[in-house]
């Protein structure tokens, strides 16, 4: 720890670790100890979806185990390739909802910022996997009609920044980006959603706090953490250091087959998170993207699993069950079972 600084170690450059994250499946393996051979699916070397994960986020991972949690969430399988029916490239309906390239407008009174379509790790899951990001490309013009769409809808009062991941961009564009936002006057809250802080929590660096404390908005940070074991001793010191900067920080999770669909591993990741001090917001039902159908719980299932979860923990450790619908006017929240 340096001293008067909040981040574990400031000497380390975010961006230096990212670029030396992991992109080649068998590499992924030999860092945790496991043979191809013992792994179910055959793992698909050539995915149109390319692997990266930071090593940090892979020395997490349990040695020897190839039903390791946190590899299987990053880990190309040819389970991909198998698309039953109702699964899509847009799942949720971003094409339907843009309302100006990089500018989705689902909901009434907030709007989402594809702010970038770079991000420390891809989760196999990823319900943007298939997003055209190159047509969401935000430049000068792209801006100055998403900022002029902004001033022409008043009842926008919320901008939603994500990606890719937000946090991918460096503190100087973080700041134009801000500068840029307040220029609208009645925005007044400002969500960012990121994964950064879980899987590269050397992002949450001095320059990134500070930005934080100079936004004139309301700031609410929802990390996206899916098993108590991704939070280590730097994450959870993250975390505390987004709380400092005055931000309301939640976490949003994603159901997934083989990997956190038990009750006692949510209620472990709701309290490791509080110690944290992250409170949970949503737990999605798998998104239906092409590419996914192997992580997906059934409906069912997911409910009788929040049913015990709820006998587990107080209410406000329980997160929402929520399943998103495309065209709907909010998420869905998916009831727990009648007793």
């Amino acid at each position: 720890m340096i001293p008067l600084t909040s981040t574990l170690c400031q000497a380390a450059d975010w961006k230096k670790i990212l670029a030396d994250a992991i992109r080649n499946p068998l590499e992924l393996l030999d860092a945790v100890g496991v043979d191809p051979a013992r792994i179910e699916a055959p793992v698909d070397l050539d995915s149109a979806f390319p692997l990266r994960v930071p090593r940090g986020y892979v020395a997490r991972m349990k040695r020897g185990d190839a039903h390791d949690p946190l590899l299987l969430q990053v880990l190309p399988l040819r389970d991909e390739l198998i698309t039953p029916p109702g699964f899509v490239l847009d799942p949720v309906g971003d094409g339907a909802a843009t309302a100006e390239p990089g500018l989705l407008h689902k909901y009434h009174g907030r709007a989402l910022l594809v702010a970038t379509g770079a991000c420390p790790v891809h989760c196999r899951y990823c319900f943007r996997r298939h997003f055209p990001y190159s047509e969401a490309h935000i430049g000068e013009p792209e801006w100055r009609r998403i900022l002029d769409y902004l001033h022409r809808n008043p009842s926008i009062e919320e901008l939603i920044l994500s990606g890719g991941d937000p946090l991918s961009l460096s503190n100087e564009r973080l700041h134009v980006l801000g500068a840029r936002l307040q220029t609208v006057p009645h925005i007044k809250r400002l969500r960012i959603h990121t994964r950064a802080p879980i899987v590269l929590p050397e992002r949450v660096d001095d320059g990134l706090l500070a930005w934080l404390r100079s936004l004139p908005w309301s700031t609410v940070v929802v990390v996206h953490c899916n098993h108590p074991n991704e939070v280590d001793a730097g994450v959870a010191q993250a975390l505390h250091s987004l709380r400092r900067a005055g931000v309301t920080l939640l976490n949003q999770s994603v159901l997934l087959r083989g990997i956190n669909d038990r009750a006692e591993i949510l209620a472990a990741l709701s309290e490791t998170l509080f110690e944290a001090g992250a409170l949970p917001y949503y737990l999605h039902l798998l998104d239906p993207v092409s590419g996914a159908a192997h992580f997906e719980v059934e409906e069912g299932h997911a409910r009788a699993i929040m049913d015990e979860v709820r006998r587990r923990l107080p209410g406000y450790l329980v997160p929402r069950l929520v399943r998103e619908r495309e065209g709907a006017p909010y998420k869905h929240l998916v009831d727990a079972p009648h007793t």
